[in-house]
């Protein structure tokens, strides 16, 4: 038998179920432990709240995971729905293994399974436990057996309280939307009716407008956040928000006002950027960097994996500091666009792509105002950079020749398989108004450039160019 059939046929009779609501509920309290995860990706897939909100309510292992799902309606209301399956006051239960639940795990993440294996420990083991706050399930279990003693568990099926503390991990965006705030509010009062029972960890934090949410800030826990993007603030703001993270794996700050970026503001900024031992990821965009980048990169971890500076106004002594620092022997991600890359900045950056050609995966250089001259220098630099994978030069004024040139000698790059590259001026009217493009002669460059990859056999190298 095709040892893909059983599990075909389990998938098959989940989905079964879970098109019965009712039956599917009552159902639960019989079920076999093992038929559990069939039955709940059935039901998240489908989008049956009533039935998730009963599966996470006797929820037979520690953790439950979304994992790799996704969800086809509105994810906040599926989030509700199981969010209210917690059993986090006293109730009755008739599950002959009563609630295990101890780890609600909301983000999305391809490479988690619906639930962790089990090892048997004095805690509920789970691979995705918050380890850095105080209040996690892991801390408040250490806490306690410093002061009782060691239980011993004999059985699965040994009941469990319903008043143990429970996590949940969430990714938010908060993104000024009515269903967001709805959702926030629903999530504010079940933490406080949890009576500090419930630990809610979130490890990615999007806001838009830092002053539209300082009082949701408050009752979320600063500490456990890896991953923080900040859009229109002022850095004093950030800064506050800062204080409380030293775990920091990514920041990406947008739209941070000119004036806040000064004296004692970027100094405290600063300050905090260098207790951030764990970061891989800094993204300044719209932040005025303009002779100011030695001091950043002074406090940066020189085993930083990517670095945007995007809309910074980069003068040609950053570009040379950025070449002479500790960070350029790492990167694998590097994003300078609409930052001007002129013949007096060239030089530096030529060095600046020699010194990175060991680790370099991801280069964008868009609307850098680099012309034939310019990148004439920087094209043997570029084309030692054996690990490139992505390239992406869009909406500068080179001409056809030099497009021609830089395809010829990036195609020895066995690694690049995609190029975003900028349309040569002769195609526009005017270069610098984008509707003046000439559609036709668009067409033409595409089909020259389709053939020359034909004719060094690299059909897997992707030329594209940005959508207009």
């Amino acid at each position: 038998m095709d040892q893909i059939a059983p599990a075909t046929l389990l998938e098959f009779a989940a989905q079964s179920l879970v098109s019965n609501e009712a039956a599917a509920i009552h159902a639960l309290e019989e079920l076999p432990r093992d038929l559990f995860v069939p039955l709940f990706i059935a039901a998240f897939l489908g989008g049956h709240k009533k039935i998730l909100k009963a599966m996470v309510r006797i929820w037979p292992f520690r953790c439950l995971h979304i994992g790799a799902l996704s969800v086809r309606e509105p994810y906040y209301e599926i989030w509700k729905a199981m969010i209210d399956g917690l059993q986090i006051l006293p109730a009755q239960n008739s599950s002959p293994w009563g609630p295990k639940l101890r780890i609600l795990d909301l983000r999305q993440d391809a490479d988690c399974r619906t639930t962790c294996c089990e090892i048997r420990t004095m805690f509920p083991f789970c691979f995705q436990s918050c380890v850095f706050s105080q209040h996690s399930i892991l801390r408040l279990q250490e806490a306690q057996q410093s002061v009782t003693h060691i239980r011993n568990v004999t059985s699965d099926s040994e009941p469990q309280s319903s008043w143990e503390s429970m996590e949940l991990l969430v990714d938010l965006s908060l993104d000024g939307t009515l269903k967001t705030r709805q959702f926030l509010s629903f999530l504010r009062r079940k933490i406080e009716q949890s009576f500090g029972s419930l630990h809610l960890c979130c490890r990615d934090l999007q806001i838009d407008k830092i002053s539209d949410y300082k009082s949701i800030l408050k009752f979320l826990d600063l500490v456990c956040i890896d991953h923080l993007g900040v859009d229109q603030a002022y850095l004093s703001e950030v800064t506050s928000l800062l204080d409380q993270m030293v775990h920091l794996d990514s920041l990406s700050l947008s739209k941070i006002p000119f004036k806040s970026c000064k004296g004692k503001n970027f100094r405290n900024f600063l300050t905090n950027l260098r207790r951030m031992d764990n970061l891989q990821e800094l993204s300044l965009s719209f932040f005025c960097l303009t002779n100011q980048l030695h001091k950043l990169l002074r406090v940066l971890p020189p085993q930083l994996d990517a670095l945007h500076l995007s809309f910074c106004g980069l003068s040609s002594r950053d570009f040379t500091v950025l070449s002479q620092s500790s960070q350029a022997t790492h990167l694998r991600l590097l994003n300078l666009s609409n930052n001007q890359i002129s013949w007096e900045v060239s030089e530096s950056f030529q060095i600046l792509l020699e010194k990175l050609s060991g680790t370099l995966r991801h280069l964008e250089i868009n609307s850098c105002l680099m012309t034939d001259s310019t990148l004439s220098v920087v094209i043997p630099a570029l084309s030692r950079c054996s690990h490139l994978r992505v390239l992406s030069f869009a909406s500068n004024p080179i001409t056809m020749p030099m497009l021609m040139n830089l395809l010829q000698q990036l195609t020895g790059l066995m690694e690049l398989k995609h190029v975003i590259y900028s349309i040569p001026v002769h195609c526009y009217e005017q270069w610098q108004f984008n509707g003046s493009l000439d559609q036709q002669k668009l067409v033409e460059v595409q089909a020259e450039l389709k053939a020359m990859l034909q004719a060094v056999h690299r059909n897997d190298m992707h030329w594209a160019t940005c959508p207009e």
